[in-house]
């Protein structure tokens, strides 16, 4: 190859790559599935800027194009790649398929150099590949691992399996579940927000002991099926639905949808109980219990919970550091789950009192004499609207960070706008999801919007004094 060829060989080599990256990196986001990617991205703009017109550009200006690569694109990917705030994870999917595409595209170029097969070097044919060869090299593997998974599970004769869905809540259900388990029972669950079908095969393979006795499992959809599929690969004895609302409204369409698709956590050969929040529906069955209005004398401060509830016939009064009225749901769940496995009403009470909050679910966290309330992962209207009352009871200063209602309708927005306008003196409204909507109905003594999440530090520190209480309330990521 003289220097020439030897050029574009590398120039070609690298813009393979790039959009290689940019290609994995939105997958990644929407679980892999290229429909969504192509279909239901929340900035489908990005496609066109750092896609579509790299590669027309690619063809258009020929040999030329080194300057546009050095010069622009590389430059523009690199810089989006770095504001990103939830960036690529390394995971072995994401090495197989970029070392896919580095081999095909070095071989291509290799061929077309030697044999002068092709006048343009190849973009599209490499990343087609790639991907159409790492679609099947996982699917294969995925299926390889789900046979593993269900030979682990029949292993474990003894093994009691509680699935927990519902639209909002999951994660801190799972978690108080456990919790409360875990005074009596060996107990493991499944870690931080995993969810997935994918996600299920790979914790019970690398990470269930052999020596649990309760495994307490989340289970999410996008799509209908997506639980099914779950209930299918555990069967589980117990599962529970929690509240169900108009959450991923964008994906299901209706809510009798999303209920129907929570509904099919009960398709489970070994079903024994099912603990249905009345939200859902209310047909009986035999192996249902209805919850949700079992709460009564319920308080809510900045300082706890305390709340009543009937255990065979007896009112019994519990108390928790967990912030939130609308949390008492899931404490609900936990405390019949407990009951159902055998365990005495006063060690449940006992359990619920050193309940702990789950990361970033209504957290309080109090630094440099300011309350922070971090309900970052929060993102449905009940919990955000508890956020809002809870801070209603401050003193002080309010300050809210927030970039609104994500996968919900306008409508819901409006009604967490009409709260925040009668509670806080500062409000922060981060990204562009919402940003319009906000700018126009929120009417608050300060209203700052930032469209870059990076500046938000600075913005607290400048703006924020000893005294006030924040509450971040949902935080999508910046590709939302």
């Amino acid at each position: 190859m003289d220097y020439t060829q030897t050029a574009a060989f590398i120039t070609n080599t690298l813009f393979v790559m790039t959009l290689g990256w940019y290609l994995i990196t939105n997958l990644q986001w929407y679980d892999y599935r290229i429909e969504r990617v192509v279909l239901r991205h929340h900035k489908s703009w990005w496609h066109l800027v750092y896609f579509i017109l790299p590669f027309i550009a690619y063809y258009v200006s020929g040999e030329y194009f080194w300057i546009l690569f050095y010069g622009v694109i590389a430059p523009s990917i690199f810089m989006w790649h770095r504001k990103l705030d939830k960036k690529v994870v390394l995971t072995w999917r994401v090495k197989r398929f970029l070392i896919l595409l580095i081999f095909i595209t070095l071989f291509l170029n290799f061929v077309c150099t030697l044999k002068a097969f092709c006048h343009v070097y190849s973009v599209f044919f490499p990343l087609a590949l790639a991907y159409a060869l790492s679609w099947g090299t996982e699917r294969f593997l995925f299926e390889t691992y789900k046979r593993q998974a269900k030979q682990k599970i029949a292993s474990m004769g003894e093994l009691t399996i509680i699935c927990v869905t519902g639209s909002y809540g999951k994660t801190s259900m799972k978690n108080f579940i456990a919790q409360v388990l875990s005074s009596k029972f060996n107990v493991y669950a499944t870690p931080r927000s995993v969810n997935t079908l994918g996600g299920i095969i790979r914790d019970v393979n690398e990470s269930l002991p052999l020596n649990a006795q309760v495994y307490i499992c989340e289970a999410g959809a996008r799509e209908i099926g997506d639980i099914y599929a779950i209930a299918q690969l555990l069967h589980p004895q117990i599962v529970v639905v929690g509240k169900v609302g108009p959450q991923h409204l964008e994906y299901f369409k209706t809510l009798e949808r999303i209920q129907r698709t929570k509904l099919e956590i009960i398709h489970s050969n070994r079903l024994k109980r099912a603990f249905i929040h009345t939200s859902v529906t209310d047909q009986p069955h035999e192996k249902v219990t209805f919850f949700g209005e079992d709460i009564q004398n319920l308080t809510a401060t900045l300082e706890g919970t305390d709340f009543d509830m009937n255990m065979d016939g007896e009112l019994h009064h519990f108390h928790t550091s967990v912030l939130g009225g609308f949390q008492t749901i899931n404490i609900n769940a936990a405390i019949l789950i407990a009951r159902e496995l055998g365990m005495e009403p006063d060690a449940i009470i006992h359990a619920v009192e050193k309940l702990k909050s789950v990361e970033h679910r209504l957290e309080r966290i109090d630094a440099g004499g300011k309350i922070i309330l971090d309900d970052g992962y929060n993102g449905n209207i009940d919990g955000m609207l508890e956020g809002v009352r809870l801070c209603s009871l401050h003193n002080g200063r309010k300050v809210i960070v927030t970039p609104g209602l994500v996968e919900s309708t306008e409508e819901l927005n409006r009604e967490l706008i009409h709260a925040i306008n009668g509670v806080f003196d500062i409000a922060i409204i981060t990204g562009q999801l919402n940003a319009a909507q906000f700018d126009k109905e929120l009417h608050v003594p300060q209203k700052i919007m930032l469209a870059d999440k990076s500046q938000m530090v600075k913005t607290l520190g400048e703006v924020t004094r000893a005294g006030d209480i924040i509450l971040f309330a949902n935080d999508a990521p910046n590709f939302i």
